[in-house]
């Protein structure tokens, strides 16, 4: 299912342009056990300097002036790993593993976002469109993610009972005893290949409820590249969080 993938090709989740670090805020902290300076980057922006002990402020402006360069790449790293708080028209998110930029049209009804063949009106004032974006997503997964989950259990002559979408923070899917899936809305923003390894592997809990070797004999069954998968969800994935 994933030889010649084009994981390292894909677009990062989230496309907005850092802010220079020279206009970035820096948090100076003092810290007796630090025994040298060290310059940091928040998911937020922000830098964070620590001051060692014996050090002075004038000491540690300088040594963030040294290293503006660095602070510069490490500041567009970290926001490409970070989904912002507020989604504005311009941003790119990822649709099916290609990123689809946000833009708020104006139609005959009012302010419009599109998104994946779905639309949602804006209020003509706000700027943040993550909330209309992200009911646009859910629309997007009960279109999609549901029949596809049938259709793969159909295929492993499996059956569900029940299937629900939902905002979860910490986990992709789940499985519970009775035959129940839940899936994450965030799911349709990865690519298909990754989609289809989640809904898989909570497919095979129907068969195995555990994380024995068992199961995972049963997901590379079934899904023979789930590393790979694996490996995007925990490199890329918690940016679409």
């Amino acid at each position: 299912m994933f030889r010649n993938s084009r994981f390292d090709q894909l677009a990062l989740p989230f496309l907005r342009t850092a802010p220079p670090a020279h206009d970035a805020p820096v948090q100076f902290i003092r810290t007796r056990r630090a025994r040298r300076y060290i310059l940091r980057v928040r998911p937020d922006g922000t830098l964070r300097v620590t001051i060692p002990r014996g050090g002075s402020r004038r000491d540690a402006e300088a040594f963030v002036a040294r290293h503006r360069e660095w602070a510069e790449r490490e500041r567009v790293r970290v926001a490409a790993q970070h989904a912002p708080v507020q989604w504005l028209a311009g941003d790119a998110i990822l649709l099916a593993g290609e990123p689809v930029l946000l833009a708020a049209e104006h139609a005959a009804e009012g302010r419009v976002l599109r998104l994946g063949g779905c639309r949602i009106r804006v209020p003509p004032t706000v700027d943040d469109l993550r909330p209309a974006a992200e009911q646009l997503l859910r629309q997007i997964a009960v279109r999609d993610l549901v029949p596809r989950l049938h259709e793969l259990a159909r295929r492993h002559d499996l059956s569900v009972r029940r299937v629900t979408i939902r905002n979860q923070q910490s986990r992709w899917g789940s499985c519970s005893k009775r035959g129940s899936i839940a899936l994450n809305f965030r799911l349709v923003q990865a690519p298909a290949e990754i989609r289809d390894y989640v809904l898989i592997h909570e497919l095979m809990h129907l068969r195995q409820p555990n994380h024995s070797r068992r199961f995972w004999r049963l997901v590379e069954q079934a899904c023979p590249g789930f590393r790979e998968a694996e490996r995007w969800l925990r490199l890329e994935g918690r940016a679409l969080f």
